[in-house]
């Protein structure tokens, strides 16, 4: 029997593939609900995330809706909705085309003539950091009003202490990109390659984790803390609150630090090692607010002196009545969670009048933690964990919802497998 520790969207798909491969598994989950970091709440009818606040309809996900008979829950992003970067006072739009590139007021033509040097460029180098990577493909300027902030928006950390080898090389790699980006870009656009839409659902996000808990229910326990972890002679024994676990293969799928206390008495390297790992601290605030300007959202250029690292527009996106959510904080300022509600939300709305020119009042506001993905990622470079207990999280592998289904489904073909060799 496999034994899943966390009932987020990882373990719950790892929970699936397993079932569709007639492997027996629970899922241990500490919290009294499912869904992990894909939280959704109603407040005064609006639906608001407090995770993830979309993601991309890619093939697996659109199967796995389709399995779930959830589609008529799904909703998707308007295509034409464009990406925004405040710069010098003013929202700009990100370019998405060569015609976009060639016209947008986001970078000055000095600017756009370093760009095009790009092809001439090498590709990563050795302990590059993401900044310096960017920099020396795209030039400064568009590193600093666009790539760094897009790029390290996605961590809510600072891409000069982010290794290219843990993140956006495996990115390119992933997307079989390995001279030229601009010339991959440029082929897939003339091959009519087109990024799967944004969606989410009419509930929110933490309809695909209830919809996942709902069908395996009877192999999901729920407050069900792991107190402690136990080698027998065949195979590991869990302690819960409810009595004993015994399983043959064990699946951590919790955070780094949660993960290293369970691992401690079984394997103390591993778990210091991934107890040095950097999660960056970002406050989330809900604002409700009358604007007109469409988009997808926006980040803030480097050098602007907010503390708003970006907002998404859950209004434009999914026809959320009014529904704005600012992030502040992140490795920027990870003090700033410390303020009360009262004062991080008044930030938030001021920056954001600032910005677009609407009033906002706040809604809500909330306190989460994000894998940094930064320098200290070196401590996993060397850890080896027993061969029956097995990582599966947003720190070890590709972030993001269709991340997390990819690497399930990898785990679930592995386990399955071992199970075929014994």
């Amino acid at each position: 029997m496999i034994a899943i520790v966390g009932a987020g969207i990882t373990g719950l798909t790892l929970a699936h593939e397993l079932a569709r491969r007639g492997r027996d598994f629970l899922v241990l989950e500490a919290a009294p609900e499912p869904g992990g970091v894909m939280r959704s709440i109603r407040l005064g009818g609006r639906v608001l995330e407090l995770g993830p606040q979309r993601t991309r309809l890619t093939s697996q996900l659109g199967a796995l809706i389709e399995e779930l008979g959830l589609g008529e829950e799904l909703i998707t992003a308007p295509a034409d909705l464009p990406l925004l970067v405040f710069r010098n006072g003013k929202l700009r739009r990100v370019p998405f085309s060569a015609r976009e590139a060639l016209t947008t007021n986001l970078i000055s033509w000095p600017g756009k003539a370093r760009v095009l040097l790009e092809p001439l460029t090498r590709s990563a180098k050795a302990d590059e950091t993401v900044a310096a990577f960017l920099i020396r493909k795209f030039g400064r300027e568009a590193y600093e009003t666009m790539l760094g902030p897009l790029y390290g928006g996605l961590y809510a950390s600072d891409p000069a202490d982010m290794l290219m080898r843990y993140t956006l090389s495996q990115a390119l790699e992933q997307f079989g990109i390995r001279g030229s980006i601009l010339r991959a870009l440029a082929r897939r656009s003339r091959d009519g390659g087109a990024r799967p839409p944004a969606c989410s659902f009419r509930d929110g996000m933490r309809t695909l984790p209830a919809a996942l808990y709902d069908r395996y229910r009877d192999r999901v326990r729920l407050g069900s803390p792991i107190l402690a972890i136990h080698r027998l002679e065949s195979g590991l024994a869990l302690e819960t609150r409810q009595g004993r676990v015994e399983c043959d293969e064990l699946v951590l799928t919790t955070p780094a630090d949660v993960t290293a206390d369970l691992l401690r008495p079984l394997a103390p390297d591993a778990a210091a090692r991934l107890e040095r790992l950097v999660y960056n601290p970002l406050a989330v605030v809900h604002l409700r607010a009358d604007c007109p300007i469409r988009g997808m959202g926006y980040q803030v250029a480097f050098g602007e002196r907010l503390e708003t690292r970006g907002v998404t527009f859950n209004a434009s996106l999914f026809g959320r009545d009014g529904v704005y959510t600012a992030y502040l904080g992140g490795a920027k300022n990870p003090d700033l969670v410390r303020m009360p509600d009262l004062r991080i939300g008044a930030i938030a709305a001021a920056e954001f009048e600032l910005v677009t020119g609407c009033p906002a009042d706040v809604l809500h506001v909330a306190r989460v933690r994000m894998p940094a993905w930064d320098r200290s990622w070196t401590a996993l470079e060397g850890l080896t964990l027993p061969p029956d207990i097995h990582l599966a999280a947003n720190y070890e592998s590709r972030a993001g919802v269709p991340g997390r289904l990819q690497r399930a489904r990898q785990l679930a073909e592995k386990l399955a497998g071992s199970r075929d060799r014994r």
